[in-house]
């Protein structure tokens, strides 16, 4: 069966409504009537039945901005001949390794380091460009091709940072599910099914609101689940002609796949020890990665470490970005250690949660509700800071994180600060038409909002 539709959705930021109109003719001739309504009811809010038909919110996650027009210019100024579409792939210069693999070529050309492109002590002089057996061209030339490389390389710097945030924003939100090759996808519909769904909804956007989120694991979500769990079972058609089977046909969920996007309890002891331990590994490399990246960024800017409200100068996006997926990390991590029985790791070294930053709007809202100061923020100001305990500079344990808990009210095993968290079954719901968070009624105003800026903080169009 090709499922090439439905995995490509992995990569992308499609509605869980949308996902669903995908899954209905795959799955109907293997759903009971009761499961078919289930999916069937979030497949009506789809845009192909919708009366609008679009969305104002873009379906991809946002892609950096490529390096065309200065890698062109550079291969134009230095002679080079790029590949035609007739020969190769499409070249394509928002990848990061296409681009490097150009600067390979056209750096030896005039002579040129990788990295060192400063205008004062990286050019050659006259000498030094003889020497090179560049001696033909000009002063005036020399410098025009130099300076092309150098912001090739500058945007190279800046699309690599740029890429290297959009994998953080979807790891983020639904872990390793984008990463997933089509072979190991492809090997069981209802596990293709339940991590195309479950990642649409992981990939939900933030809504503007002191209620708190909507959680991913639905009803819908939890009825593909259970038809992995339970295996292939026959269809209704078949069950009437031919009655109930006596003996259970074997599973073929694939509980691998599914610990990409959905590591919990109940999945991680379908797995074996080995799998388990090159999971723990994965988030573990993941956990020491991110902790040199939040150093970086907290280390250029002055965030208000007890109450994380955004502040003029802050970058917000960022640091959330980051923050997001260094707690789903976490999350992964803790939930892995209790699968194998090691979690006396965190009697020694148990670095706690990142709290993302507020805006004041939300915060003043909660407030005037009635609202305090979230408990989780007492807790995440009182403890060092994470990517210090990772580095071992600071010392923070168990012991550390239970006594800030309990200082702050906060139970610490269902606040998922020492222990899996354990996630509920919520109803469907269809997804908002958002413009920065607040949701609106429908996308033709959302798009004539988002042009007037509206809802941004910025001053809004005439």
């Amino acid at each position: 069966m090709d499922l090439t539709a439905l995995y490509q959705t992995l990569h992308q930021r499609r509605r869980p409504e949308d996902v669903a109109e995908l899954l209905l003719p795959l799955l109907q001739d293997h759903l009971t009537p009761r499961e078919k309504n289930t999916l069937a009811k979030a497949a009506t809010g789809s845009l192909r039945r919708s009366f609008w038909q679009f969305s104002s919110m873009s379906e991809e996650f946002a892609p950096p901005v490529g390096a065309d027009k200065q890698a062109r210019k550079a291969a134009e100024l230095l002679e080079y001949s790029l590949p035609s579409s007739s020969e190769v792939a499409a070249l394509d210069f928002a990848d990061p390794e296409q681009v490097t693999g150009l600067l390979r070529e056209l750096n030896p050309r005039l002579a040129k380091t990788t990295g060192r492109h400063n205008y004062q002590s990286d050019r050659l002089d006259r000498a030094a460009r003889e020497k090179a057996g560049l001696g033909e061209l000009s002063r005036r030339r020399y410098n025009k091709q130099f300076r092309a490389l150098r912001h090739l390389e500058k945007k190279l710097e800046r699309l690599t940072a740029a890429s290297h945030q959009r994998e953080l924003h979807m790891t983020s939100k639904s872990g390793f599910a984008h990463e997933l090759p089509y072979d190991e996808f492809a090997t069981d519909i209802f596990s293709a099914a339940f991590i195309a769904y479950l990642t649409a909804r992981s990939n939900l956007r933030s809504e503007f609101t002191i209620g708190g989120q909507q959680r991913a694991y639905d009803e819908v979500a939890d009825m593909l689940f259970r038809r992995c769990r339970n295996g292939q079972q026959p269809s209704m058609l078949r069950r009437l002609l031919i009655g109930e089977p006596k003996v259970p046909p074997p599973s073929t969920t694939n509980w691998w796949a599914i610990a990409q996007v959905y590591p919990e309890q109940k999945v991680l002891k379908q797995l074996t020890d080995e799998q388990k331990g090159r999971l723990l590994g994965r988030w573990a490399a993941f956990l020491q990665e991110l902790a040199g990246y939040l150093q970086k960024i907290w280390a250029v800017n002055t965030f208000r470490r007890d109450t994380m409200i955004v502040k003029r100068g802050d970058d917000s996006s960022t640091w959330n970005i980051a923050a997001g997926a260094w707690n789903k990390a976490r999350d992964n991590w803790i939930n892995l250690l209790y699968s194998l029985g090691m979690e006396e790791i965190l009697d020694d070294k148990c670095p706690g949660k990142v709290l993302r930053l507020m805006a004041a709007d939300v915060v003043y809202w909660h407030q005037q509700a009635g609202g305090m100061l979230d408990p989780n923020t007492i807790v995440w100001a009182a403890l060092p800071l994470p990517w210090e305990v990772l580095q071992d500079t600071v010392s923070c344990t168990r012991a550390t994180v239970k006594n800030a808990c309990r200082r702050a009210e906060l139970d610490p095993a269902k606040s998922g600060w020492l222990a899996p968290r354990v996630h509920g079954i919520v109803a469907f719901r269809p997804t908002p038409e958002l413009v920065h968070g607040v949701s609106v009624s429908s996308p033709y105003l959302a798009q004539l909002l988002r042009q007037h800026k509206v809802f941004s903080g910025k001053k809004t169009g005439a």
